[in-house]
């Protein structure tokens, strides 16, 4: 289900801060003119216009700097010189440029809000993080080029679209993202970073698709071994068929999770869809960062845990990262977390896994509008 409202990857706040010294004060007779702070030598990367030459060389020492490096396949020196030796030496006919060196940092990876929020790190602290649990992301398809993921196969049932390795929606990728981002340099980390993630395409590039497309996708899960299948997706109406098809992968021991649905409340009646309403099926609402149910996470009694789905950075298509809100961020915060349970023991059956996840959830409020309550995976995992 794709998210009904987006925010911006990221939200920067820049803050000046003034700080005023107040020493005592002397008075005395003014000067005609303040003599300029000397700030010493800075650094400045030096391009030639030729071959640089001892002479150059002995030229940068005679106005005061030093040489303290000399590139190999360019014209160019790193210097250290005062500002106004500087500014000297760009009015040299054999200078081409005189640049002071700049800072370059790091473009590190960012851990999301909802990866501490469900206690995903502190798993990862005892060395669990995924492996050898796969996990299918039914949805637009996985960007398998993006640079923060490693897609390790999956399949398409969406008519005009067959390559489930593209995503021109964007919804799956994100997905998949919170799943499984690597833990790497760059982009998100995921819940279950080194779990496998398959892709199967079931909704097109507009985010749409058929319950048959579904059903085929979760055929296609357990007939390829899946551990855990996630849906963020869904729709108003009950199908026989469908929930056969979830019912089917559940008791062949596939751990069925999907988004509870973007309708929030309308009173006390049920707005959750399908197929997160079938009982075969974990059905995930959303909360904020306080625990806040989010107002457009669906309600009712299928409600089974809650998960962060308010402003979830993760990764998107073109190697980049987006915040996104809605119980189909929630949703992979869980399949994600039932695959480090898994990780942590294999003996244990899907059944088993999804009591766990009920099991150890903080209780929230009313089940109606929280469910158990919201995910605790490192006591799922103790």
């Amino acid at each position: 289900m794709k998210a009904t409202l987006r925010t911006l990857s990221a939200l920067f706040s820049l803050v000046l801060v003034l700080s005023l010294l107040v020493g005592n004060l002397h008075f005395s007779t003014p000067s005609a003119s303040a003599a300029p702070v000397d700030k010493g030598p800075k650094d400045f990367l030096v391009g030639f216009k030729s071959d640089i030459k001892t002479t150059q060389i002995n030229n940068i020492k005679n106005i005061g700097g030093q040489v303290k490096h000399q590139y190999k396949f360019m014209d160019t020196m790193l210097v250290s010189l005062p500002e106004k030796a500087a500014e000297a030496l760009k009015k040299n006919p054999n200078v081409s440029y005189v640049e002071e060196d700049q800072m370059a940092y790091a473009i590190g990876q960012t851990t999301p809000w909802g990866i501490s929020h469900i206690k995903a790190d502190q798993v990862h602290a005892t060395g669990n993080t995924g492996s050898g649990v796969k996990v299918a992301v039914l949805d637009t398809g996985i960007e398998a080029s993006h640079e923060d993921l490693n897609v390790s196969g999956g399949a398409s049932f969406v008519s005009g679209e067959p390559d489930a390795f593209t995503d021109g929606n964007g919804h799956g990728t994100h997905v998949a993202g919170t799943v499984a981002g690597l833990n790497n340099n760059v982009g998100v980390l995921g819940v279950a970073h080194t779990a496998s993630l398959y892709a199967v395409k079931v909704l097109d590039s507009s985010g749409s698709g058929t319950y048959s497309g579904i059903i085929q996708g979760i055929e296609w899960a357990v007939d390829n071994n899946m551990d855990v299948i996630n849906m963020s997706l869904g729709g108003s109406s009950g199908s026989t068929a469908l929930q056969e098809a979830n019912d089917n992968a559940y008791n062949s021991g596939v751990l069925v999770v999907a988004a509870a649905g973007n309708e929030g409340t309308r009173g006390k009646k049920n707005t959750i869809g399908y197929p997160a309403k079938y009982a075969s099926v974990m059905a995930v609402g959303a909360v904020d960062s306080s625990n806040n149910r989010a107002s457009f996470s669906s309600v009712g009694s299928e409600l089974e845990v809650m998960a962060p789905g308010v402003n979830i950075l993760s990764s998107v298509p073109g190697n980049s990262y987006d915040s996104y809100n809605g119980t189909s961020m929630a949703s992979p915060h869980v399949a994600g977390a039932a695959a480090l349970i898994m990780a942590g023991n294999s003996g244990l059956s899907n059944a088993q896994v999804r009591q766990k996840l009920i099991d150890t959830a903080i209780p929230l409020g009313e089940s109606f509008y929280y469910g158990n309550g919201v995910i605790d995976v490192y006591e799922a995992t103790r």
